[in-house]
């Protein structure tokens, strides 16, 4: 019988128990010389509680449907993160599936107001494939650098000017596409992420490196430095909030810490594009 193809569930177990170390998963003494790095799927089984037969099926894509408290025992012993078992129960088609395109893509006229509502700080919403959906006038003026690009991972990852603008660019990067693989197992028939993600393997191996790592994350409270070509060095400190009524929609909010270089060139960038 021909084996099963390989599960985006299978491929996350794989990768998630290569990176731990045997003695960080209690296997003391177990750390010795290995042929490959990261645990064994038979040590994976016994931490889990399960047979060594039925994991090596998970991983290989001949066991689709695990129960909750399977998984929960497996996460358990990869000593994942919280995003991280949210995103195994996903893969596992345990989760319910969230709301339709058309909700993620629409901001509601409410929501464009709340920008405004951030005068000194440049705020704008993402979709669960990262696309720039609305901005405030601070937010457009400090993306201004990347000609109008409406998604964040193509910016980062292919405008010329990312690498300058972005000061911590590795740490921004690889952000994204953590959160970036947490939507998608979210919102697997997502034909936005599905293409985004199929164009980016393609045209970028910092990308391609950093999706098939198989880590996830969730974006949080950010610390981040811009080089903008109008007001120099930009020190902002990133909120992000998720917008209940569309699902996976994101709301950002970049602040300067008050009478900091900083704020003087958010203020400077808001004179500078008002009435644009």
């Amino acid at each position: 019988m021909a084996a099963a193809s390989a599960t985006p569930l299978g491929e996350f177990l794989r990768a998630s128990r290569a990176r731990l170390d045997p003695a960080d998963a209690g296997l003391i003494g177990a750390s010795g010389s290995r042929r490959v790095a990261g645990l064994r799927r038979e040590e994976v089984a016994v931490l889990a509680g399960v047979s060594a037969d039925y994991y090596a099926r998970l991983e290989q894509g001949r066991e689709r449907n695990p129960s909750a408290q399977v998984l929960a025992a497996i996460g358990q012993a990869l000593r994942l993160s919280a995003d991280g078992k949210e995103h195994l129960y996903r893969l596992a088609g345990l989760n319910p599936r969230l709301g339709g395109a058309g909700d993620r893509d629409a901001v509601h006229p409410s929501l464009r107001q709340l920008l405004e509502a951030f005068p000194t700080s440049a705020a704008y919403v993402l979709s669960p494939s990262f696309d720039i959906l609305a901005t405030n006038t601070l937010a457009a003026a400090l993306l201004a650098p990347f000609d109008g690009m409406r998604n964040m991972v193509r910016v980062q990852f292919t405008h010329p000017a990312a690498k300058t603008v972005f000061v911590q660019w590795e740490t921004v990067v690889r952000d994204t596409v953590y959160a970036l693989r947490l939507n998608a197992g979210r919102f697997p028939d997502d034909p936005e992420i599905r293409g985004l993600v199929e164009d980016m393997l393609e045209v970028s191996r910092d990308f391609r490196k950093l999706w098939n790592d198989q880590l996830v994350g969730a974006l949080a409270r950010a610390f981040k430095v811009f080089v903008h070509p109008e007001a120099g060095r930009v020190e902002l400190t990133y909120q992000t909030f998720d917008v209940h009524d569309a699902p996976g929609q994101q709301l950002l909010v970049g602040t300067a810490e008050p009478d900091t270089r900083s704020a003087e060139a958010m203020s400077f960038l808001a004179s500078l594009h008002a009435g644009r």
